[in-house]
């Protein structure tokens, strides 16, 4: 483990465990280290009020703990967790929201995190009904209306492809993989299951 003494802050990096979505940065001592540990809930030491504080002990937007790791140096923290709510103070999913310029960019980082952002809207839509959302008629439709929708989306993936049209081929590829997720939520299946067969693949190769 993580050797830290009385007196020492590490930084931690706090990233969504499934989209690895960077959300913030806080300082952990080693109270705050065994808190975390101890608790499953990540806590930190406020520099400013020279106390420990639970993340979303006010707010109720806690990050529940996943993995931590360390750095090559054992002088960084990588803490991996599940947000409940927003992150950030201001209300966004993170902190990370404006360039050097004080600009907000309204995507994720990085960028492929939308997809997981994508799937938990998916889940919030399956309580809702028919009429509320093309998502919810979709998975209230079942398997066979969700299937007729990939397979007429594949076949637009192709026709754009034969089209040699990149911006084309792009929006034909998001509706295929925004219906795929839809079915992934009908099965009662997360991403992250496709995400470890391709790890699998991967490892394999």
């Amino acid at each position: 483990m993580v050797s830290i003494s009385d007196t020492e802050l590490l930084p931690a990096i706090v990233q969504h465990a499934r989209s690895g979505e960077v959300l913030m940065l806080g300082y952990m001592n080693k109270e705050a280290l065994t808190a975390t540990l101890t608790s499953g809930f990540v806590t930190f030491y406020s520099r400013s009020r020279q106390r420990l504080w639970r993340k979303g002990e006010t707010s109720g937007n806690t990050l529940r703990l996943v993995e931590i790791r360390q750095d090559c140096d054992g002088d960084a923290l990588l803490v991996l967790a599940e947000p409940a709510g927003p992150t950030c103070h201001t209300g966004r999913p993170g902190c990370f929201f404006r360039d050097l310029d004080e600009t907000e960019v309204s995507g994720p980082v990085p960028p492929v995190a939308i997809l997981a952002r994508l799937a938990d809207r998916i889940q919030a839509r399956r309580d809702s009904t028919p009429g509320e959302s093309y998502t919810a008629k979709l998975l209230h439709g079942g398997v066979d209306r969700i299937g007729k929708k990939i397979g007429e989306e594949a076949a637009e993936v192709i026709i754009a492809a034969k089209n040699g049209n990149p911006a084309e081929i792009a929006y034909e590829l998001a509706d295929l993989i925004y219906h795929s997720l839809v079915l992934l939520e009908q099965q009662g299946m997360t991403a992250e299951a496709v995400w470890a067969e391709l790890a699998r693949r991967y490892s394999s190769s």
